[in-house]
């Protein structure tokens, strides 16, 4: 942590604006770029959340990460060509700034206000993945404590360093996570719980199958995991910084790969021995009994605290704590750009470039201690994640989609469409009400979404036709 604090006070002084905030610079590489993808993508929340999979669906849990691969790869092929070349002619700070570019100002203010919730509640879910780690391995250390201090280690070497630190940082705190889980975490979780032989004795044979799952899961990931590479802003933030198309579609092949199947099978593998460890009973003195007695994403910490001694305990802790924030600082410069370009930018427009630095750094912190304040309020991290997710997939896909793809350009039908996708999907899932095929709320926003853009686009007299490269 606090070698993340250095990285984020160096750059603190070498922050000349906002490009250099926001973008860091426009000159990144794909490796940098690609590491922090999928250190933002998969983080702390998904290796929580993929440890709880494991510990409830066995090896099937890995299709989720599978959606990111798909995603990311689509978003390679068909969207970075198209907003590179927007970006080239514009320099983009943010993601509605393309909306802006297309749709106008009123379009991209609600694109901003989308993007801004959506990234706040994800930006909980990281600190509360953190802080359920922090607990359950620190038996001494209370939940909302923990939370306090996850959540201000992430928001101030943010506020400090921007993207830079970012992109550093996710970089070194990817290396961490993977080294962790490859030589320390997986041999000795195996080990501890007798091996092969015990495994296979252990479980139910559908938890080490790859079809432990429903179709409509299938879908209900799909539907919420792969649009977020065309509407996420911070994926757009990465495009933007990259020093070339080339750099960022090969970063975004480099992530794809490290989320399937690298990630995807480490993370269910862990939180299937977690599971196996707790019907074995090695966390009776802890008051669980059986793996029934457990919340599934408090498995994985368990097993952790349970099996390494002092010192690789540490350098565990580090790896997930590292995952957490890489995740969480990425979502809170996404919400603190959309709140000081997207939403105050117009206020903003005359300050100076030192001006409109510090008000940045203060949009941070803002966001940041809201974000705690959510956390402490919730119980599951995977929830809290898809949630911000789906909201900000339905109301965001298909004006997107429209931008890319279709010539017609109708204003009104892109804020029409923005605000019926998110309600509907939001209203949904709050009245839990029971859809047909268990189908996530999601597909339905977007479906809504689609059909009134659809209408408007082809009925509003202000709709103007535009070639795809930008020219009326």
């Amino acid at each position: 942590m606090l070698a993340m604090l250095g990285v984020g006070f160096f750059f603190l002084k070498k922050n000349k604006d906002a490009d250099d905030y926001f973008v860091g610079g426009r000159n990144m590489g794909r490796w940098h770029i690609g590491l922090s993808v999928v250190a933002t993508d998969v983080g702390g929340g998904f290796s929580i959340g993929l440890g709880g999979l494991g510990f409830i669906m066995g090896l099937s849990g890995s299709w989720m990460l599978f959606t990111g691969l798909i995603g990311a790869w689509l978003s390679a092929v068909i969207l970075i060509p198209k907003v590179s070349k927007l970006n080239d002619q514009f320099k983009f700070l943010t993601f509605p700034q393309v909306f802006a570019s297309h749709y106008g100002a009123k379009v991209a203010l609600t694109a901003g206000l989308i993007s801004l919730i959506g990234y706040t509640g994800f930006s909980s879910s990281q600190i509360l993945a953190g802080a359920k780690l922090a607990s359950a391995s620190i038996p001494s250390l209370e939940l909302s404590t923990a939370l306090v201090i996850m959540g201000l280690i992430a928001v101030v070497y943010t506020v400090m360093g921007g993207m830079k630190a970012v992109i550093y940082t996710d970089t070194i705190q990817w290396i961490l996570l993977l080294s962790g889980l490859i030589f320390i975490a997986i041999p000795m979780a195996y080990n501890a719980i007798g091996g092969y032989t015990v495994i296979v004795a252990s479980v139910e044979p559908e938890l080490l199958s790859l079809t432990n799952f429903k179709w409509s899961q299938l879908f209900n990931w799909a539907i919420t995991i792969v649009p977020i590479w065309f509407v996420g802003m911070t994926l757009y933030q990465r495009i933007f910084a990259a020093k070339s198309k080339k750099e960022a579609q090969k970063a975004w092949f480099i992530a794809g790969l490290f989320e399937w199947p690298l990630m995807a099978f480490m993370g269910v593998l862990l939180g299937l021995f977690s599971k196996i460890a707790a019907d074995q009973g090695m966390f009776i003195e802890l008051g669980f009994s059986s793996s029934n007695s457990l919340d599934p994403e408090m498995g994985l910490p368990l097993l952790l605290s349970n099996i390494l001694p002092v010192g690789l305990m540490g350098i565990m802790l580090s790896a997930y704590f590292s995952a957490i924030l890489s995740t969480a600082d990425s979502c809170l410069m996404a919400a603190s750009g959309n709140l000081t370009t997207d939403i105050f930018g117009k206020f903003l427009r005359n300050k100076s470039h030192q001006s409109v630095l510090i008000y940045s750094q203060f949009f941070t912190l803002l966001i940041g201690v809201i974000a705690i304040f959510i956390a402490m309020s919730m119980e599951n991290v995977l929830n809290l994640m898809l949630l911000s997710y789906a909201f900000m997939v339905s109301g965001l896909l298909v004006p997107i989609l429209g931008l890319l793809f279709w010539k017609r350009v109708s204003s009104l039908a892109a804020f029409c469409a923005m605000i019926l996708g998110g309600s509907t999907t939001i209203l949904l899932e709050l009245m839990t009400v029971k859809l047909p095929f268990n189908i996530n709320a999601n597909f339905f926003g977007i479906l809504a979404a689609l059909i009134i853009y659809v209408a408007i686009t082809l009925l509003d007299k202000n709709t103007i036709i535009k070639q795809l490269n930008g020219k009326d």
